[in-house]
């Protein structure tokens, strides 16, 4: 029965998010039940194609990305596909009525890392945008099960969210994509010799998104808001990290926050929960 290969796509995602992300599989934990699934779904996913363009280097890249490309739309058309993650993601996709435009342009963000490229203004916020933004809108999908007035009023804010987080994630692996994938992503600026003044322009750009998705998060439904609220405390306390260290010194060493802290954090975020602190 088909049920069967369901539930064991669904454990294949699951596992797929709690092997690569200690911090989203916090902050899927305590999303309503009814929603952890769907939301491993969508990360198993995303993971998928970014370990083709992050990882497979003695690989044909560009050929396996467009084969996932090819399976992924195939899947959703069929309802069922044998790569296990992608019948879980099909899955939602069909369920929730995600709008195919957004996992194309999470696609055409993961083409673009097959290039170098010379990231312009305007590349750097398309990537984000394919990269990013465009995964916290298949989330509030599932967030807001169907409510097309409140997934329309969440959206800038889920927009908001993505990008901060993935410009977090652009300072934490500044190192990593500079010197081991010949990356940079942010436009107008020469990481061989990457300043404070810099650091500290990119980092203004990130509170004031950290902001205006705290709004939002305000906003959630109580099934998503805690969380969304975990992911974005973990990013914040993470940034915060980032903050306090100079260009130079994130330029040769790669950020983290230890599991024992991420802990601290769920129960912090637990608590302000409970409270109605958020």
């Amino acid at each position: 029965m088909k049920e069967m290969f369901d539930q064991l796509s669904a454990r294949c995602s699951k596992l797929t998010t709690t092997s690569y992300s200690t911090s989203f599989s916090f902050g899927i934990y305590f999303l309503g039940k009814q929603l952890r699934q769907p939301v491993y779904a969508i990360y198993g996913f995303v993971r998928l194609a970014d370990e083709i363009v992050d990882s497979f280097h003695n690989f044909d890249k560009k050929y396996l990305l467009e084969k996932f490309k090819q399976d992924t739309f195939e899947a959703i058309e069929l309802g069922i596909s044998l790569n296990p993650v992608l019948n879980s993601f099909q899955k939602v996709v069909n369920e929730y009525q995600i709008d195919h435009e957004l996992i194309r342009l999470f696609l055409k963000s993961m083409e673009m890392d097959l290039e170098d490229q010379l990231f312009t203004e305007d590349l750097y916020q398309e990537y984000i945008l394919g990269s990013a933004e465009v995964v916290g809108l298949m989330c509030l999908k599932v967030f807001t099960n169907g409510d097309e007035a409140e997934y329309n009023r969440l959206k800038p804010f889920a927009m908001k969210l993505g990008s901060a987080f993935q410009k977090v994630n652009f300072l934490r692996d500044v190192k990593a994509d500079h010197q081991s994938l010949n990356r940079n992503y942010f436009p107008n600026v020469n990481l061989t010799v990457f300043c404070d003044q810099e650091k500290r322009k990119i980092e203004e750009e990130i509170e004031d998104e950290f902001k205006d998705a705290l709004l939002g998060i305000k906003m959630l439904p109580s099934t998503s808001r805690n969380g969304v609220y975990l992911s974005y405390i973990y990013y914040k306390k993470l940034f915060n990290k980032i903050k306090n260290l100079s260009a130079e010194k994130i330029m040769t060493e790669r950020i983290r926050i230890p599991n024992h802290h991420k802990i601290g954090l769920m129960f912090d975020s637990m608590i302000r929960h409970k409270l109605n602190a958020i």
